[in-house]
């Protein structure tokens, strides 16, 4: 039987094996870089351009807390020139292997890396733990993505002059994007700026443009949402007669809509005011499978949601025509 032991053990030979053959044809191949996340892969194959050729583990709809390494994915790291991935405990399940394989192939949390102490959210139960969705508001993220610029440098420096060009674009759509942010979000009415989903990947975000965030579960998808808390949410949607929350793309709506539910037991409708990306982009090759069109998307929802002004399609007109998320 296969155990997670058996496997890190076995990384060695295949980690050096891998190496020998990388190192024989470095010169003529482009990086190898393999991203946990699809929002750091967004920012590679941005910034890489034709240097790199990248691998992303985790795509739509899927959740990193939970996620846990297949045998393709050791291969792929194992054999890669770098692996980045966010840290912040996002990877919850992976981090015992990626601790384990930067003894041997380059491994770089860019979140930890990019995004200073003081500007984190510190988690409320654990000392010395950090709010991991540093990506939700473009300015913060902007701190990650020039440690995968920096990460790319220090493995091929011969490409620093094309890492850098690929960087200063990329960068200036995230500084475009974080403004239209918060001019869209900045037209929802104060009393009306309360954002409740399935999870606590908004603090962030409402940190940064003055929202009120509720999760029904906690950091990490993994914490249990109690009866307490649903009903709590309840009480509160019901009392202030909020009009709208929302599901997320990488979690269950079961929570959401039991908060629906209760709401209509006590007579107050709420609607589902759209589908968020928190913990994962949308389908690849769409727009919304990319990090701009992530957060465009995002900021669109909530504000057209939540009584604020946005054009239906977004910043460029690029949105897909929303639907009925009920």
């Amino acid at each position: 039987m296969t155990t997670r032991r058996t496997v890190l053990a076995g990384l060695t030979g295949l980690t050096a094996s891998t190496a020998m053959g990388a190192g024989l044809s470095r010169a003529a191949a482009p990086v190898e870089v393999v991203a946990t996340v699809a929002m750091i892969g967004d920012a590679v194959a941005a910034i890489g351009g034709d240097r790199v050729a990248l691998t992303t583990l985790m795509g739509a709809g899927v959740d990193p807390h939970a996620y846990r390494q297949t045998r393709s994915d050791i291969a792929a790291m194992a054999g890669a020139d770098l692996v980045l991935w966010n840290g912040l405990y996002l990877e919850a399940q992976l981090e015992e292997f990626l601790e384990t394989l930067s003894d041997r192939v380059p491994v770089t949390a860019v979140a930890e890396r990019g995004v200073p102490e003081e500007q984190r959210i510190a988690h409320e139960d654990y000392a010395g733990e950090f709010d991991p969705h540093v990506w939700m508001v473009p300015d913060l993220w902007r701190g990650a993505v020039a440690a995968v610029r920096d990460a790319l440098v220090d493995i091929d420096p011969d490409g620093a002059v094309a890492y850098g060009e690929g960087h200063a674009a990329y960068d200036a759509r995230l500084a475009r994007l974080q403004s239209y942010a918060a001019e869209t979000l900045a037209t929802v009415p104060a009393e009306r700026r309360v954002l409740i989903t399935a999870h606590d990947a908004f603090g962030y975000f409402g940190r940064r443009y003055d929202f009120e965030v509720l999760g029904i579960q906690g950091l990490s998808t993994a914490s249990e949402a109690g009866l307490k808390r649903i009903d709590d949410l309840v009480s509160l949607i019901v009392e202030r007669q909020i009009g709208a929350v929302f599901v997320e793309s990488s979690v269950s709506d079961r929570n959401v809509r039991a908060l629906i539910e209760g709401a209509a037991a006590a007579g107050h409708e709420v609607k589902i005011g759209g589908q968020l990306f928190s913990d994962a982009m949308g389908v690849p090759g769409s727009y919304e499978g990319t990090y701009p069109g992530m957060i465009d998307h995002n900021a669109t929802v909530i504000a057209r949601a939540l009584g604020g002004t946005a054009p239906e399609r977004g910043l460029d007109g690029r949105l897909t025509p929303p639907t009925d998320a009920s």
